[in-house]
């Protein structure tokens, strides 16, 4: 009894003060964020779970509320009954302050619990410029934020998702990391999980166990050796069955696995008000700067019967009005038409609008436009990738000028009237001719408009030119090219500022120290979280946001850190240089990422795999015949 009563005052004591809330709640911008309640949000008996589970999102909620992940995985472990999972977010600088004022500790949504005495907490690395997040959101919850300081009562400290494909920046701070796609291991890992909680729980030992399991890493059962260059000489296992290589998960029939029937509803405006409903994944494409396009591989789809009856069950859990066909390259799908031309019917009696957000030029479908525009319009999103047809050439993006062409003048003779392209800076080979290019493309999109005769012109033109700082990734072809510098950025920038002059062209472009840093989180290893947590105590959060993002700190923080970025960011890697995440095996071989980068230099195309093998290996290595 005593014991018990011990327990129960220990929770008491554990949970938030509700007139201390309710002072915190009155004095910041957005409640509700951090009120949950929401339609669809599912709040259990945490005393009766064997599992707690928190489910962190590095960033505010209207942009972790936006991610579908989040509502896949927060959905399937709540589905297991022994199983409470719960949502954290980043707080916005005002929650905080108020947070740490009146010492209320970081929280859950559903049932305002301390992440504290949770049996998890589990990250989804969507960005590396979330970084800092992960750390302040850790140390707002009085958990250890080095993996080695905490103790078998401190939570497990999870992470996976894109991001997790080079985990090593962030490897001191994280107990494991899921490499691929959660839903096929997670329940797996919790089932590991209960047997060990009921069985005098011992950290090390699950994370023995859980380490055998194909697509965990456990970063603190490996020494990394450096040469004298400060290349990396090996890495290696230093706990037995260890293995030397982690293999990605994938689900191989998507049409099989797990997907909600319901989402959560917020109560405010967020990034995506909309059903998301995922018709494959992967991409056939193989543009040579996308990594997602590489990590992702092998395409699966799944069925029309399956995606229209997985839109009913969405359409009438959330009263959505917009139906999103998620993935790399919608139109891709290979029953695009059938599957649009059925939504559009089942849904136009309650104008319920389709939308594609990944559209490509050169795959572009007239007679699908036709069909949305029966809904509603909305603006039209291209992405050219690149001002020339030889710079397209050496990415691999695979479409033509022509594309272009076609595409807008059909979208301005239908009636659209506002066009987004988006471009990259700083792609190997790069000329100045190239990135004028990008301006040329904005005024021929222009000119058509303005071609077609008055009574066919519809509304006020309005094209944006959004401009991006490439920023070379792991387990891409241009995984050793050195990204540019600042200052080359910046020239560039100015060049497209000066030359673009034109009311119904509007230049944006992303700010070229952000995307410097991103390429230095997204290369490094494992000595960066010296950096990392330095800058975090100099003041770092919220990176990716350009009100918080402060240049001049993260400088402070490399320099007392003793690490110079440039070797991650601007320094071109060998071919023979073992890479941070070489011990990750994706499917796809490195003999073939090596090709693809040498056809670059010549600017030859590799044709899209739907068209035949391009032999890259995903086939023998995680599916065992044709893809």
């Amino acid at each position: 009894m005593l014991i018990l009563y011990l327990v129960q005052m220990k929770r008491w004591l554990e949970m938030i003060d509700k007139n201390s809330f309710d002072r915190v709640l009155k004095k910041v911008e957005k409640p509700a964020r951090y009120i949950g309640m929401e339609k669809n949000s599912i709040k259990k008996d945490l005393q009766k779970a064997d599992i707690k589970f928190a489910f962190g999102f590095p960033d505010v909620y209207e942009v972790g509320m936006s991610h579908l992940g989040l509502h896949i995985l927060y959905n399937l472990l709540n589905k297991e009954d022994y199983i409470a999972c719960e949502r954290v977010f980043a707080p916005w600088a005002d929650m905080e302050k108020e947070m740490r004022k009146e010492g209320i500790p970081l929280f859950t949504l559903e049932s305002r619990e301390p992440v504290k005495s949770f049996d998890f907490v589990g990250f989804t690395l969507q960005y590396e410029m979330s970084y800092t997040n992960i750390i302040n959101m850790l140390d707002l919850g009085d958990i250890p934020i080095y993996s080695k300081d905490r103790k078998d009562n401190d939570p497990l400290v999870i992470a996976g998702g894109p991001c997790a494909y080079n985990p090593e920046p962030i490897a001191d701070f994280i107990d494991f990391f899921v490499i691929g796609e959660a839903e096929e291991i997670l329940l797996d890992i919790m089932a590991i999980y209960k047997k060990f909680k009921s069985n005098r729980y011992k950290k090390i030992e699950f994370l023995k166990e859980v380490s055998k399991l194909e697509g965990v890493y456990v970063p603190q059962f490996y020494d990394i050796f450096y040469k004298e260059d400060n290349t990396i000489d090996r890495m290696e296992p230093i706990v037995e069955g260890a293995p030397k290589v982690v293999r990605k998960r994938i689900i191989k029939e998507l049409d099989k696995s797990y997907y909600p029937e319901k989402i959560i509803v917020p109560f405010i405006e967020t990034v995506h008000d909309r059903i998301p409903l995922e018709i494959f994944r992967g991409c056939t494409r193989g543009c040579r700067f996308c990594q997602a396009g590489m990590i992702y591989r092998p395409v699966r789809e799944k069925t029309v019967d399956t995606l229209t009856e997985l839109a009913e069950r969405l359409v009438n859990s959330t009263g959505y009005g917009d139906i999103s066909l998620t993935s790399l390259s919608s139109c891709d799908y290979s029953q695009i038409k059938l599957l649009v031309s059925e939504l559009i019917d089942n849904y136009k009696e309650k104008q319920i609008g389709v939308s594609l957000p990944s559209l490509r030029l050169d795959s572009f479908s007239l007679e699908i436009l036709k069909e949305i525009e029966k809904i509603r319009k909305t603006g039209l999103t291209f992405a050219p990738e690149a001002g020339s047809q030889r710079m397209r050439d050496v990415i691999n993006k695979g479409v033509t000028e022509e594309d272009l062409e076609t595409a807008v003048t059909y979208a301005f003779e239908e009636g659209w009237s506002t066009i987004k392209l988006y471009f990259m800076i700083g792609l190997p080979t790069e000329t100045k001719a190239d990135i004028l290019g990008i301006k040329d493309l904005g005024y021929k999109v222009k000119n058509i408009f303005f071609s077609l005769p008055k009574e066919k012109r519809k509304g006020n033109l309005k094209i944006t030119l959004s401009v991006s700082c490439f920023v070379p990734k792991p387990f891409t072809p241009f995984q050793w090219i050195g990204q540019n510098s600042i200052d080359e950025f910046y020239e560039k920038i100015k060049l497209l500022k000066k030359e673009i002059r034109d009311n119904k062209v509007t230049f944006n472009y992303h700010d070229p120290k952000i995307s410097y840093l991103e390429a230095v989180l997204a290369r490094g290893d494992r000595r960066l979280s010296k950096a990392l947590f330095k800058a975090w105590e100099l003041g770092c959060k919220f990176d990716g946001w350009s009100d918080f993002f402060d240049y001049n700190k993260w400088m402070e923080a490399f320099k007392a850190s003793g690490i110079d970025p440039d070797f991650y960011a601007l320094r071109k890697r060998n071919i023979d240089e073992l890479l941070p995440w070489d011990f990750i095996d994706i499917g796809v071989d490195k003999e073939y990422l090596i090709s693809e980068y040498e056809k670059a230099k010549d600017g030859t195309l590799t044709r899209d795999c739907r068209l035949g093998c391009n032999n890259c290996g995903i086939n023998r290595s995680f599916l065992g015949g044709v893809c």
